[in-house]
């Protein structure tokens, strides 16, 4: 990449007047920026400054260079390719951003400038307003497309991932039903038919997480029935049928805490919440489920030993077909859906999901909703 400040003792050109004052304005410019965006673009409330700002004070400072004149960058049409190529790779990987709000980031960036420097009665010709102009538009471009072809690659690890995880139960399920035609022993016949139908409702469970996530992140609510049921209870329930294929290592504590909520959407968060413990927390070691009522609340939590988790990564597991680092350095495969399913899960019941992680404590996660959610089914939620 090819910033500003790179080519400046070389160039023996000074900044133009416009070019002076905008190198003045630079950071009220951008903390003005950066109220706008968080305010106006879905999913930038969310980002870090760090992750927000991204490569905007490079190009920033290239359109400097390109309203100096005489200064080498005086095409707009060239004045910030790979600067915005960067910007739009790593809002594909980094946010949660569709392709119109990285549009929208430039054009308020445009707008931003602008404004400002009309505030400032600074002085801007006609063909310093084009530059500006053309320069943007150049990286609108530049960086759309380099966000789609990131959003292309993530989804072919995603269909990769999902043909992995589809063919190991689909794979068991095949296996037991060629054995079955060869067989006598009728208590033989009945274990390999559990076996299949075990592996059939895993396959169906995955594919529905994927539509009810999909749904979710397209902006509409999950669509939940809330029954009358007792959280301790769905929680042993659970843990039963997760320590059959993974040993005894489930502990659950707490009190009973009877209220509403969607039974099977919350039976399906938190088995993805337990499967997560256990792919990626200390191996042998116990996972405590926990329920706990505050204040008209219950708290639903995960906790497992391991590594923690890195501040930065957090919300990353909360986006579709993404994962924490660890996770992807890691041999283990998966969709990148069962976070982002236990967070619509929180959100459609009036709550939220969240996370503690540090190498001292381990990692804890917790589904913090309203003990009656009907009331709550039409709440706003993030998508």
């Amino acid at each position: 990449m090819s910033f500003a400040s790179d080519q400046d003792a070389r160039s023996g050109h000074g900044p133009s007047p416009l070019g002076q004052r905008m190198t003045e304005l630079r950071e009220d410019v951008f903390a003005e920026w950066e109220r706008r965006v968080r305010a106006s673009v879905k999913g930038a409330r969310e980002l870090s400054h760090p992750v927000l700002i991204n490569t905007f004070p490079a190009l920033y400072d290239n359109l400097v260079q390109a309203l100096t004149p005489g200064y080498p960058r005086t095409s707009a049409a060239v004045a910030t390719p790979s600067v915005a190529v960067e910007h739009g790779g790593e809002r594909a990987r980094l946010s949660a951003y569709e392709a119109n709000a990285v549009i929208c980031e430039y054009q308020l960036l445009r707008s931003t400038i602008l404004d400002l420097l009309k505030l400032h009665q600074v002085p801007v010709s006609d063909e310093e307003i084009r530059i500006i102009t053309s320069a943007i538009d150049a990286s609108i471009r530049e960086a759309v497309t380099a966000f789609e072809l990131a959003q292309s690659k993530l989804r072919e690890q995603f269909v990769a991932a999902l043909a992995h995880d589809l063919r190991n139960p689909l794979s068991a399920a095949s296996a037991a039903a060629q054995v079955i035609p060869h067989l006598t022993d009728l208590g033989k016949i009945a274990t390999l038919a559990g076996k299949i139908q075990l592996n059939i409702e895993r396959i169906d469970q995955m594919i529905q997480d994927l539509l009810d996530t999909v749904v979710f992140q397209q902006g509409e609510r999950l669509h939940i029935q809330p029954t009358q049921f007792d959280m301790l209870a769905l929680a042993r329930e659970v843990c039963e049928q997760m320590a059959a294929t993974n040993g005894p290592r489930f502990e659950v504590r707490g009190a009973e805490v009877e209220g509403w909520w969607g039974r099977e959407q919350i039976k399906r968060a938190l088995e993805n919440l337990l499967g997560n413990a256990i792919k990626y927390g200390a191996p042998d070691t116990l996972v405590v489920v926990s329920v706990k009522e505050y204040h008209e609340r219950v708290l639903l939590s995960v906790h497992n030993e391991g590594d923690a988790i890195p501040a930065g990564q957090v919300e990353h597991m909360f986006q579709v077909f993404r994962r924490a680092k660890a996770a992807k350095d890691s041999d283990k495969k998966g969709w990148g859906i069962g976070l982002p399913f236990a967070r619509s899960v929180a959100e459609s019941h009036g709550g939220s999901i969240d996370v503690d992680s540090s190498d001292d404590r381990g990692t804890t996660f917790s589904i913090d909703i309203p003990i009656d959610a009907r009331p709550f089914q039409n709440a706003p939620t993030l998508g």
